[in-house]
């Protein structure tokens, strides 16, 4: 019977950061076994490991949330580098994944994971955005083909946003990103929602931040930054831009474990 791990990421002490539910698989699994373990745990994400005969990787690494498998996911990576660290492995751990070859390296008591980087290019604000956020867009850009960044006039409309979930389900989008400078502490603050996947509000994004970092990298004119996710249980992030790629550098705490009985 498969065991499991529920790992809170991107935070050093339990109840905070984004819990995801890691298992490490010996081999091959149904996607829809995989999509109903996902349901079940009811995270924002569970991710699913298994070793693989590939000299450029070692693990193949898939992401679902309780509705759908998506091409990438940061703190269930986190989580998972996290687990195989506690299961004895020392890393660095390469993981194949549909967004290609993603590498987890351990330094000074951080992980780090090294991403593609996804600057948002500037678009007209989708029709019905600031009524879904009950918010004014400040700037707006897209990350990849599925990720709308929003940027508003503070760091208080971002803490005090409280959209009309359905309204941003229906946006095209994946995720739905909303951000601004920091008032004091890290270099910026962000939310994200992604209710068309059915994650109404994640509590830390990494994969949000391959579209953050090279945003706030260019408007603050640093390549290393720290970032805060503002959601109800709160994340902290260590940034660094690298052109085509952006590292991401968290901490993360088992909080439970056991054996699925399927």
């Amino acid at each position: 019977m498969p065991e499991y791990r529920v790992v809170d990421a991107f935070t050093d002490r339990p109840l905070a950061g984004n819990p995801a539910a890691v298992l490490v698989l010996d081999d091959a699994y149904p996607d829809a076994w995989a999509q109903g373990v996902a349901a079940e745990f009811n995270l924002s994400e569970t991710a699913f490991a298994r070793p693989v005969d590939d000299p450029g990787a070692d693990y193949e690494l898939r992401w679902f949330t309780p509705t759908v498998e998506i091409d990438l996911c940061g703190h269930a990576t986190l989580a998972t580098a996290h687990a195989l660290t506690e299961r004895g492995e020392p890393g660095p751990f390469r993981f194949t994944t549909r967004s290609g070859v993603l590498t987890v390296t351990r330094e000074d008591g951080l992980l780090w994971m090294d991403f593609p980087a996804r600057p948002p290019k500037p678009v007209e604000a989708p029709e019905g955005l600031a009524e879904a956020l009950g918010a004014r867009p400040r700037w707006v850009g897209l990350g990849g083909a599925e990720d709308l960044l929003v940027e508003l006039a503070d760091e208080d409309a971002v803490r005090g946003l409280a959209p009309d979930t359905a309204a941003v389900a229906a946006l095209p989008f994946q995720l739905v990103i909303v951000t601004a400078r920091a008032r004091q502490g890290p270099d910026f603050v962000s939310r994200v929602f992604a209710p068309a996947v059915g994650v109404p509000e994640d509590p830390v994004t990494g994969r949000a931040h391959t579209v953050l970092t090279p945003f706030w990298a260019d408007r603050l004119g640093r390549a290393e930054l720290t970032a805060h996710q503002a959601s109800a249980r709160g994340g902290d992030l260590l940034l660094k831009d690298r052109g085509g790629r952006v590292l991401i550098g968290g901490r993360a705490v088992t909080v439970a474990t056991g054996t699925l009985h399927l």
